[in-house]
């Protein structure tokens, strides 16, 4: 029997007891003896009925629970509503939160498809209503571009126009001059056109080494060789490693014509000193990033930027929780709408302990200088661009290569039909995530973290919810230890220790910690249903391979890439909030409950070759029908939009955008449409 399921329905009854009583006690109280003795007597006469009816309850209680111990009829069970924030289906049907979450985006992307322009004159338009300006010159020759190679996405640029607005602040003499100045920075590259050519300079006068210098500029310089005879001189600082750089702070956003604006004295005058590439202890990300937070935000003040935001209401809708397996079964239940690309660490820092972008050990820039990177978390100002592991074409990071005949193939070698993968949640990595200023804090960071979960051997408890009989509209939820289900459908593991010195414990505790294996070609992913993305000491340079295979991608990332605001989460991509823990019942959804939860819940599949009137488990559960309807729209999605051509269009847009801006005149590079007439001829 479940007593503590009864014995909740008593302690309710006894509640409700109590507060009639207290209702009665409340009421005027006659003074006569004769009134009292009738008080007490109309008290005894509705006490039994009332035990009556809670032996009656505990009996039905047993009848509905005797085989599903850990169980509770949803359907019948408001409690699991508001413990869990359950959606509701008119009254009674309980309604999940993933189709709805699934169908939404379907919708939402599909209007976004739906809006784009299809003529030059609908997308100039376009333009000119979302940014209150005419488009830059060569907006006819980009527009041409993207419709010669079948270009989707036309007027959703709102990310590129929102980075680009504080150069609207400078003159183009002024922002030449920063752009030079920046590239005698350590890890920063400059990709200079002149006269319809490209050339790599470096400019560094510091005796800095860096293993990455030229990668990412290189990539870049490849993007741009269609179009660059269409392009004015100018020059781009490209930025080489993986992490955000550019950190203003918020009184100089908010009042540039304050700043110092004049940058001819030079790059010292305007760091204050001569920059050195690391923190060598002097300083670390997060002292940087907090002042560019407003003055109210809780990052600003000082003590509460130091302990964890963990009332309630102060939590983010993703919010990242502190406690461990078992201590905050709400969050087991929560799915979150997006990823994490847009988190407020201003509102919110405690999160910061938990993101290793915040520990970097390369010193940012506290000043507006142009700087292209390939990823940046919220309220950094770098320009993003395309990562050049996308545009290349490597075995590491690309979905079906082919090194002895230099293709990419339809299908890549080690591709499994869609009913031969396994249910397994997939991840292989190394312990990259970020930097040690200040040391300590490697533990936390976000692939530690998931290795951890997915490793707890413990018997603290996960609570998955799911409907029974399968397929019904009859939810119950079981108390499974997070051990079982672990051995039931993950697969995650370090390949590689790095930096565990770092590691409290040094290396051997971390060996210890999370589970490690072999490193895998990336072809092994193929096997499995489910892959997981996280960042690493920046954005995941994998995601790409992963939409274009036949596997559904799981993310997780604080970082945005120029192509966030058209990949559709819940369509493309299953997004996960920064704890996790709701990836145990992301998979119980999609594939069905293991093993392990049916034994926690008393309860086993039906024998479908019995003759039992009970009704059989389907033969496919619908879950997976909608897994693999995410796996093809990633892959549909990558085919079509994340394709080269289509970083050549964004990075093309991206140029004359800049162009306008590098302008001393910058209203002669407006866009002037040809005349009717001459157009018509």
């Amino acid at each position: 029997m479940d007593e503590s399921r009864g014995r909740r329905s008593t302690e309710h009854l006894l509640a409700e007891l109590e507060k009639a009583d207290h209702l009665d006690l409340d009421r005027p109280i006659m003074s006569s003896s004769s009134a009292a003795s009738a008080e007490k007597k109309n008290k005894r006469a509705w006490i039994m009925p009332v035990l009556f009816t809670l032996v009656v309850l505990q009996l039905l209680i047993f009848i509905a629970t005797r085989g599903a111990d850990s169980s509770y009829n949803v359907k019948n069970a408001g409690a699991l509503y508001s413990r869990f924030g359950l959606g509701r289906k008119g009254k009674q049907e309980f309604q999940h939160p993933i189709p709805k979450l699934m169908d939404d985006a379907e919708a939402k992307f599909r209007g976004m498809m739906g809006r784009q322009s299809r003529t030059l004159e609908e997308a100039t338009a376009e333009y000119e209503r979302r940014y209150a300006r005419v488009p830059p010159r060569g907006f006819d020759a980009w527009f041409q571009f993207a419709m010669d190679n079948d270009v989707k996405i036309i007027d959703e640029y709102d990310s590129m126009i929102e980075q680009l607005a504080p150069f609207w602040e400078l003159s183009g003499e002024e922002l030449r001059r920063r752009a030079s100045q920046v590239g005698s920075l350590p890890s920063i590259d400059i990709v200079k056109i002149e006269k319809g050519k490209s050339r790599i300079v470096k400019i560094q006068s510091s005796d800095f080494k860096d293993s990455e210098a030229s990668a990412r500029a290189r990539g870049f310089e490849v993007m741009i060789e269609k179009f660059i005879k269409t392009l004015p001189d100018m020059d781009f600082p490209i930025n080489a490693k993986a992490e955000g750089r550019i950190l203003v702070p918020w009184e100089h956003q908010r009042y540039p014509n304050t700043t110092q604006q004049d940058s001819s004295k030079g790059i010292e005058t305007m760091l204050g000193g001569k920059f050195i590439p690391d923190w060598r202890g002097d300083g670390n990300v997060w002292e940087a990033y907090r002042r560019t937070c407003s003055p109210e935000s809780q990052a600003r003040r000082l003590f509460s930027s130091l302990r964890p935001q963990l009332h309630e209401g102060q939590r983010p809708q993703n919010f990242l929780s502190h406690l461990s397996a078992g201590e905050d079964v709400n969050s087991d239940f929560d799915f979150a709408p997006s990823v994490d690309d847009k988190f407020k660490f201003c509102d919110h820092p405690w999160a910061r302990y938990q993101q290793g972008h915040f520990f970097s050990d390369w010193r940012t820039i506290p000043v507006l200088y142009p700087v292209f990177s390939p990823a940046k978390g919220d309220g950094f100002g770098d320009i993003l661009i395309p990562s050049h592991y996308y545009y290349s074409s490597t075995k590491r990071y690309t979905y079906g290569w082919d090194p002895v005949n230099m293709v990419v193939k339809e299908f890549a070698d080690g591709e499994t039909a869609w009913e031969d993968k396994t249910d397994l949640i997939f991840w292989r990595g190394a312990t990259t995530g970020g930097g040690s200023s200040p040391p300590g804090f490697l533990a936390g960071y976000q692939r530690h973290r998931f290795i951890r979960m997915a490793s707890d051997s413990s018997d603290a408890n996960r609570t998955i919810v799911f409907p029974w009989p399968p397929e019904s509209e009859n939810y119950v939820t079981a108390q499974v230890p997070v051990k079982d289900l672990n051995a039931d459908f993950m697969d995650t593991a370090f390949t590689k220790a790095v930096g565990c010195q770092q590691y409290p414990g040094g290396c051997p505790a971390m060996q210890a910690d999370h589970r490690f294996s072999e490193a895998v070609p990336l072809g092994e992913h193929w096997r499995h249903k489910y892959l997981v993305d996280f960042d690493g000491m920046g954005y995941s340079a994998r995601v790409f391979a992963f939409l274009a295979s036949e596997s559904a991608v799981l993310k997780s990332t604080v970082y945005r890439e120029f192509f966030s605001d058209w990949l559709q989460p819940w369509l493309h991509y299953i997004p996960l909030s920064m704890s996790y823990k709701e990836i145990y019942n992301i998979h119980n959804y999609f594939s069905g409950p293991t093993p392990s939860v049916l034994r926690a819940a008393n309860l086993t599949l039906p024998d479908p070759n019995s003759n039992s009137t009970t009704t059989p488990a389907p033969a496919v559960h619908a879950g997976d029908a909608r897994l693999r309807k995410i796996a093809k729209a990633g892959r549909q999605w990558k085919n079509t939009i994340g394709r080269k051509v289509d970083m050549e269009a964004y990075v093309y847009r991206l140029c004359i955008e800049y162009a306008r801006l590098w302008a001393d005149n910058r209203d002669a590079w407006n866009y002037v449409p040809a005349p009717a007439a001459a157009a018509a001829s």
